[in-house]
C-alpha cells in the first residue's frame, strides 16, 4: 500500500532539506580496448564510452522528471588507465584526451579513471601514467584521477607515496590560474573501492563486470532536520533517529538505481549511502554533529560524535537496499561543507583535528586547502599518515589535498559549484618529514591483515 504521509515527507525533505542524489555513475570496463597501438586502443576508449553511456544524462532526466528527485551529477568511471598503457606504451595523455572528448560528448560532468593502483608496487605503465597526471588534469576539463598506494594487506607502498607528493603540488601549479583546479580532481587512497560512483576518486575496479551502475545518494540535511525535532534525546535516541533517516534516504537511492538499470539495460551495482555534504546552507555534516549538541565542528567530543554519525547510517543504509557499497558513511570535505568552512575559518577545526576524524568517517582529508608553501614532502607525510590510519583500521582513507599557490594559511580559495570555497589551513610544518619520507621502501602490512 503506498502511504501517504511517507510521500509527503520524502517531498518535504527534496524541497526543503537539500535532500538528492548526488550521482549516477556508470561504470565502464576498458580491458576490450587494450592494443598495442596507442592510438587505435585511444580510440576504442572513446567508442566504447559514449555508446556505452549514450543515454546516461537523458536517463537521469528522465527520472528527475517522473519521480521529482534531483540528480545533481551524472558521471563515468573507467578502468584503470595504467592497465591499458601495460599494453599500449606511448604517451599516456592520448587517453586522458580521448576520455575527455567523450565526456564533452556525452554531456556528463566528470569521468573517472585515468588512475592507477600500486599498493604493492609499480606495474608497466604505472609510473608513466602517475607522473603525467599534471599534464593530464590540466589539459582536460572533465577528467579526474586517482592512485591507490596501499591497502591492509598489501601495506602502504611509500615509493608512491613520495612520488605523490610532488605530483599533488605540480597539479596545483600547473592550474594556479584556475585556482589550483587540478589538485582538487586527484585523490591518493589507501584501500581503494572498486565501486565507489563519487569524485574524484571513482574508477571502475578490474573485478566490476563490464557495464555497471552506481549510485550516490546525499541527505546531510534531512539528517540535521530529523534531530533538531528532538533536542533533549539521548545519544541512544539520536542513534536510532539517524539510522531511520539513513535508511529513508538509501530507499530513494535505490529506486533511482533500479530505475536507472533498467532503462539503461546495465546490471545495478550498489548504492553508495555516503552523507555528501554540499556548500548550501543546510546540508552540511559538521551542522549535524553541532546538532547533537557541539557548539562548533572540531571541539573536544567530535570525533565521537562522528562515530556514532557514521555507524548509524551504516546501519540504517545497509538495510535499505541489497547492494551497498562503494565509501558508505559521512564525508567530510572541508571546502564542500559549509559548517566545516565556518569552523576552519573560526580555527576551531584544525588539520590534525581533520585527521583524528578520519579514523572514524568515510574518506579521509577531503578537499582541505593548505598554503602554496608546502613541500611535496609534506604533502607526501600528510599521505603517509593518512595511509596509516586506513591500513591499521581496515578502511578507506584518502587525500585531496590543494596547495594554494601563492597563498597562505588565512586566505581563501574559491573553486565554485559543488567544490566550494574555503580558508587555506595552517600546517604544523615548521620542522621537516623529508628524509623519513626519501626512505623509501614499503611500510609492512599490519598483523591484522593474516586474517586467511
Amino acid at each position: 500500500m503506498i502511504n501517504t504521509k511517507d510521500i509527503l515527507e520524502t517531498i518535504d525533505m527534496i524541497d526543503n532539506e537539500n535532500l538528492d542524489i548526488r550521482t549516477i555513475t556508470m561504470g565502464i570496463s576498458l580491458m576490450s580496448c587494450a592494443d598495442s597501438d596507442i592510438s587505435r586502443s585511444a580510440r576504442k576508449v572513446y567508442d566504447k564510452v559514449t555508446k556505452s553511456a549514450e543515454k546516461l544524462v537523458e536517463t537521469g532526466e528522465f527520472i528527475e522528471r517522473t519521480y521529482g528527485i534531483p540528480i545533481i551529477n551524472k558521471r563515468i568511471s573507467v578502468t584503470p588507465v595504467s592497465m591499458l598503457l601495460a599494453a599500449s606504451g606511448g604517451d599516456p595523455l592520448v587517453y586522458a584526451r580521448a576520455m575527455d572528448k567523450a565526456a564533452r560528448e556525452l554531456g556528463v560532468n566528470f569521468i573517472g579513471g585515468y588512475s592507477a593502483l600500486v599498493h604493492k608496487g609499480f606495474s608497466a605503465g604505472d609510473r608513466e601514467l602517475i607522473l603525467s597526471i599534471p599534464q593530464a588534469l590540466s589539459q582536460t576539463e572533465f577528467v579526474c584521477s586517482s592512485v591507490n598506494i596501499g591497502s591492509t594487506k598489501a601495506g602502504i607502498n611509500m615509493d608512491a607515496v613520495a612520488l605523490m607528493g610532488g605530483v599533488v603540488h605540480e597539479c596545483a601549479l600547473l592550474t594556479a590560474d584556475r585556482n589550483c583546479i587540478g589538485a582538487a580532481k586527484l585523490v591518493v587512497f589507501m584501500n581503494a573501492p572498486e565501486d565507489n560512483p563519487f569524485m574524484a576518486g571513482a574508477f571502475h575496479g578490474p573485478g566490476e563486470p563490464d557495464l555497471a551502475i552506481n549510485v550516490g545518494v546525499s541527505g546531510p540535511g534531512v539528517v540535521r532536520a530529523a534531530l533538531a525535532k528532538c533536542p533533549d534525546g539521548n545519544l541512544t535516541q539520536i542513534a536510532d533517529i539517524i539510522k531511520k533517516t539513513a535508511f529513508k534516504i538509501t530507499r530513494m537511492g535505490q529506486l533511482v538505481g533500479t530505475v536507472a538499470s533498467s532503462r539503461l539495460g546495465v546490471p545495478f551495482g550498489i548504492v553508495d549511502l555516503s552523507l555528501a555534504p554540499t556548500p548550501a546552507v543546510g546540508d552540511s555534516v559538521a551542522h549535524i554533529l553541532e546538532e547533537m549538541g557541539l557548539e562548533t565542528c572540531g571541539v573536544p567530543g567530535t570525533t565521537a560524535a562522528l562515530a556514532l554519525l557514521n555507524d548509524a547510517v551504516k546501519k540504517g543504509g545497509v538495510m535499505a537496499s541489497s547492494h551497498v557499497g562503494g565509501l558508505s558513511g559521512a564525508f567530510i570535505p572541508v571546502s564542500e561543507d559549509a559548517g566545516m568552512i565556518d569552523a576552519a575559518r573560526a580555527g576551531v577545526l584544525s588539520v590534525e583535528k581533520l585527521e583524528a576524524m578520519t579514523s572514524v568517517c568515510s574518506v579521509g582529508l577531503d578537499m582541505v586547502i593548505v598554503p602554496g608553501s608546502t613541500s611535496p614532502e609534506t604533502i607526501s607525510a600528510i599521505i603517509a599518515d593518512e595511509a596509516a590510519i586506513g591500513m591499521v583500521n581496515s578502511k578507506t582513507t584518502a587525500v585531496r589535498i590543494i596547495p594554494a599557490i601563492g597563498r597562505e594559511a588565512g586566505e581563501e580559495l574559491e573553486f565554485g559549484g559543488l567544490l566550494g570555497s574555503g580558508p587555506i589551513m595552517k600546517l604544523n610544518d615548521t620542522r621537516s618529514s623529508a628524509k623519513f619520507i626519501s626512505r623509501g621502501g614499503r611500510i609492512p602490512a599490519p598483523l591484522q591483515s593474516l586474517k586467511n
